[in-house]
């Protein structure tokens, strides 16, 4: 990215339960600045649906940490987080929601709630490609945050960000991943652009996106009337479609039969 950057360190723990948090995990481990330590904790695949005493599930201590990743497939994962942000001091939690299940809108807010008794700041980007440093979830859901920890992590992470590169003959000729989404769809979007007519561009990072696999819900959101994973490739198709309108070869005027100029 081109922003200036806080090189203090800056220390994440990832909860992780399955190949969707895992990934995420992975790329922001693999793309993450030298001064962040990026740690992870598998949460058992198996909980209750009702937890009453946590610490049977986590493990006897976590580091002390910046910023927590609520990165579980179930809805129980996201009743271990008061208590992993008490064990870590953690002052910021980011607990997307690619999935409904994974974090339904009630327990979502009754999280925030309890992390708001804890002094803690929490995001809840729906889906997690929405997430710039000042707002999350796209319209006509989009929320407001002002919390410093959560938009340094997206400043790296989190609502794509391209810079792309047009060569004489209209084709893409380089892609620069400026903010990646947290799992790695935009690097293998940016990739998948060089040598593409840039006529195409907008309508191949979809189809890019479809085959990254992108893994959020193809069940209908309620808050969108469509799918997160339709809701997310739309973020990236519009992305590409800003940086590459002034390439565009404009849409020919189709004249109505019988009229003349």
């Amino acid at each position: 990215m081109t922003a200036q950057h806080d090189d203090s360190p800056f220390v994440i723990i990832a909860i992780t339960q399955g190949q969707w948090g895992e990934r995420i995990a992975d790329n922001i481990h693999r793309f993450a600045p030298p001064s962040w330590a990026v740690h992870r904790w598998s949460a058992p695949r198996s909980l209750p649906l009702l937890i009453d005493d946590p610490e049977e599930f986590l493990p006897p201590s976590f580091p002390k940490a910046d910023l927590i990743l609520a990165l579980g497939d179930t809805a129980a994962v996201a009743q271990l987080i008061p208590d992993v942000v008490r064990m870590s001091g953690a002052k910021s939690v980011i607990a997307p929601i690619d999935r409904n299940e994974s974090l339904p809108n009630g327990l979502a807010v009754q999280l925030k709630r309890w992390l708001t008794d804890l002094g803690a700041a929490a995001a809840f980007p729906k889906p997690f490609c929405s997430l710039t440093e000042t707002t999350y979830n796209e319209s006509p859901i989009t929320v407001t945050y002002d919390d410093p920890i959560i938009k340094r992590f997206a400043q790296q992470f989190g609502k794509p960000q391209l810079r792309v590169k047009v060569d004489a003959d209209k084709h893409v000729s380089g892609v620069e991943v400026e903010r990646d989404s947290a799992c790695g769809c935009a690097h293998f979007v940016a990739q998948g652009l060089v040598g593409i007519s840039v006529n195409e561009a907008e309508y191949e990072s979809g189809m890019l996106h479809h085959h990254f696999p992108c893994l959020a819900s193809m069940n209908q959101d309620a808050d969108y009337g469509d799918t997160l994973m339709h809701v997310s490739g739309h973020v990236l198709r519009a992305t590409v479609k800003e940086e590459i309108k002034d390439h565009l070869d404009p849409t020919p005027y189709l004249q109505p039969q019988g009229r003349a100029e």
